[in-house]
């Protein structure tokens, strides 16, 4: 057994038993972690408003070879997110980023520029960006990093370069140029679309915003994130069901 302390953000948190939590937290330097916060749902625990979704935290576990499951012995709250859950949409918009890095990140392996990428987010959204953009942007480069998010760059079947215009095919996991993918049901992938792909990986998403694309441009590349999302993971988020649902029960738009 060793003890092994870091900075963290908060991922999931549920109920074990009886006066305990698991809790689900991302590290730069160790990955993904899954832990026990023993007694942490009785009054007076010592974990007493620090296991916040999305919190950061500066927290200190053991880990025993062989087990699954790490025992968490300490949390300080170094940062709270209630800049950004402020509001209905802003609460489901936290479990959203937060289930897209429990799926995508990795177990015991280093994930510093996840960790770099949700802090990004979240300072973008405590400072006033639009969440539309802002969440369009998270999506796009979680997927880049996790390798299958298709390279905005050239036909991958001819070769030309993409410009104006690209497409996904139904069921498929590149973006083709018009004439590769004529005949096939697909996505199309507009010139503002392709240009905000193309952008992304060169600029951050405060550059983005000074120039940001129209609310259509951003619907189809949700629409393109949610189709390659689904195609490697077999399924759909559940946060973005539950999201797009309570919104639409609400009456409010639908950001993401």
């Amino acid at each position: 057994m060793h003890l092994v302390t870091s900075a963290a953000r908060i991922l999931d948190v549920y109920d074990l038993q009886e006066g305990d939590r698991i809790v689900t937290f991302l590290t730069p330097d160790y990955g993904k972690k899954r832990g026990v916060a023993r007694g942490s749902r009785r009054k007076h625990s010592r974990f007493a408003g620090q296991l916040q979704l999305l919190a950061k935290v500066r927290i200190t576990w053991f880990e025993r070879e062989g087990s699954d499951l790490a025992r968490i012995s300490a949390a300080e709250l170094l940062d709270s997110p209630a800049a950004v859950m402020n509001d209905l949409e802003g609460l489901l918009l936290a479990g959203y980023l937060a289930e897209h890095l429990t799926e995508f990140a990795q177990e015991n392996e280093a994930s510093e520029r996840l960790c770099r990428l949700l802090e990004a987010t979240l300072g973008a959204l405590a400072g006033g960006l639009d969440r539309n953009l802002v969440t369009r942007y998270f999506e796009v480069w979680v997927l880049r990093l996790a390798g299958i998010f298709p390279p905005p760059v050239e036909c991958p079947q001819c070769g030309v370069e993409l410009q104006g215009e690209a497409a996904l095919p139904e069921g498929g996991d590149a973006l083709l140029c018009l004439r590769c993918s004529e005949g096939e049901k697909q996505l199309l992938i507009a010139g503002p679309v392709l240009g905000f792909l193309q952008a992304s990986a060169r600029a951050s998403v405060r550059e983005i915003a000074r120039r940001p694309p129209a609310h259509a441009a951003l619907s189809v590349i949700e629409d393109l994130c949610r189709r390659l999302r689904r195609r490697f993971l077999g399924k759909e988020l559940k946060s973005y069901r539950v999201m797009r649902r309570s919104l639409a029960i609400a009456g409010g738009e639908i950001h993401s």
